[in-house]
């Protein structure tokens, strides 16, 4: 099924949510029962999220013990998708997105939420129908993340280039041009595009109206057709070598090897901490995402993160407890202290949230947190796992030059249609 485009304004998009009782906190364990509740997540030393959750629980649940299973964030969804289907007994699974959450919901591998979600009053849990699976759901959303994009301020005031009230990607890519400077292994490269798929395809969907799950891809061709430009011209990192190299996107941003770079609000807990450690230099700002040429609003995607609870887990009940808790407010009051954009939030998350030390607070970053629309990264529906394989797949084959866009895009439309849709 399609996601309905979902109109925000700035109180509504992101950052005004006005609280609600989402679940609270959970039960205390009850006393003398010690539990482990396993948790998988990714990328723990660099997710400090996690932490900040799991401390906040156990200190509200004494006897409970959160013990992470902690993943390779690349490897992620595969070694999910495998421990679930070998009849792994981890507590609680991380949804990392909802194309994920589509594929194990649809398998029978996850426990039904639904009356967790029907007793509490969550009409203020942002990306919450992401997960609702015919009038059912199987996760709880904890996080609501969207798209803009974060600049390096020394580089683009030593090159004046300047973002206004934002720009459109033709300048986007003037601009790329304009701050790529030098060579070798000291290059700086203007902007930087990680190699997941959504950097073209999902903003194409969110800004032309085009549907993922159509079988007619034709709306991607202009943004790859940018994306290609850019790598030819040397202005952002080839995707064959990022692929090989496995190019860390913190990385690049942190040490100042880009300039520009359209990622998603979660990178911020990161480049707070990495400032905070001493880590990174960078002196940075936030815009929002370019659009095309005669938008009048500022639309870009994204996609919430959720818990689940294992099917097969071991500790069922006190995971339930762990769900609700992380989509309540105390869960939204622990990730907000490190940067990160929970789902539910108050006026007092949001000053909470632009008072952190090292955040950007001009103007320019804070309308970048203002936008328009936000679209859902990939609609949900029982289609959405093989389809988002062979997009994926295609793209990948764009990106390295084994196919032109026309190409690709033609091979997209016939594999969609004949593997999937029919």
């Amino acid at each position: 099924m399609r996601r309905r485009l979902v109109k925000c304004t700035a109180a509504a998009a992101v950052l005004a949510l006005a609280v609600t009782a989402c679940g609270g906190a959970a039960e205390p364990a009850e006393e003398g029962g010690n539990v482990t509740l396993s948790v998988t997540v990714w990328n723990l030393a660099k997710t400090p999220e996690f932490k900040a959750l799991f401390d906040a629980f156990e200190k509200a649940n004494p006897g409970v013990k959160i013990e992470p299973v902690d993943i390779l964030a690349d490897d992620y969804p595969e070694k999910v998708t495998t421990m679930l289907a070998g009849g792994d007994k981890t507590d609680v699974i991380t949804m990392k997105n909802v194309t994920d959450y589509s594929r194990y919901s649809s398998r029978g591998q996850l426990v039904d939420l639904t009356d967790l979600v029907k007793s509490t009053d969550t009409s203020k849990l942002a990306g919450l129908d992401a997960f609702n699976v015919n009038n059912a759901y199987f996760a709880m959303p904890y996080r609501q993340d969207f798209w803009l994009l974060y600049y390096n301020k020394t580089l683009t005031d030593k090159a004046g280039v300047k973002f206004d009230d934002g720009i459109t990607w033709d300048e986007y890519a003037k601009y790329a041009q304009q701050l790529t400077q030098g060579d070798g292994a000291k290059k700086t490269y203007g902007t930087y595009h990680h190699t997941w798929r959504s950097v073209v395809q999902a903003i194409s969907a969110a800004q032309t109206g085009g549907d993922q799950l159509s079988g007619d891809y034709s709306f991607f061709t202009d943004q790859y057709n940018l994306a290609l430009g850019l790598q030819k011209a040397g202005n952002a990192l080839d995707f064959g070598t990022a692929t090989a190299q496995q190019a860390d996107y913190r990385t690049m941003f942190e040490t100042g090897a880009t300039a520009m770079m359209p990622m998603g609000t979660w990178y911020i807990s990161g480049i707070l901490e990495a400032k905070e450690k001493g880590a990174s230099k960078v002196e940075w700002g936030l815009a929002p995402m370019p659009q095309r040429p005669g938008a009048t609003d500022v639309t870009t995607f994204g996609s919430p993160t959720a818990f689940a609870v294992n099917k097969r887990a071991e500790h069922a009940d006190m995971a339930r407890k762990f769900v609700q808790f992380a989509a309540g407010k105390a869960g939204a009051d622990a990730i907000t202290k490190v940067g990160v954009v929970p789902a539910l939030q108050s006026p007092e998350i949001t000053e909470a949230y632009f008072s952190l030390k090292g955040m950007p607070a001009d103007p320019m970053s804070k309308k970048a947190f203002e936008p328009d629309k936000v679209v859902l990264e990939m609609p949900v529906s029982d289609k959405t796992s093989d389809i988002d394989t062979i997009l994926n797949e295609e793209h990948q084959l764009i990106m390295v030059g084994e196919k032109s866009p026309a190409d690709g895009i033609r091979s997209m439309n016939d594999r969609v249609k004949s593997e999937v849709l029919n």
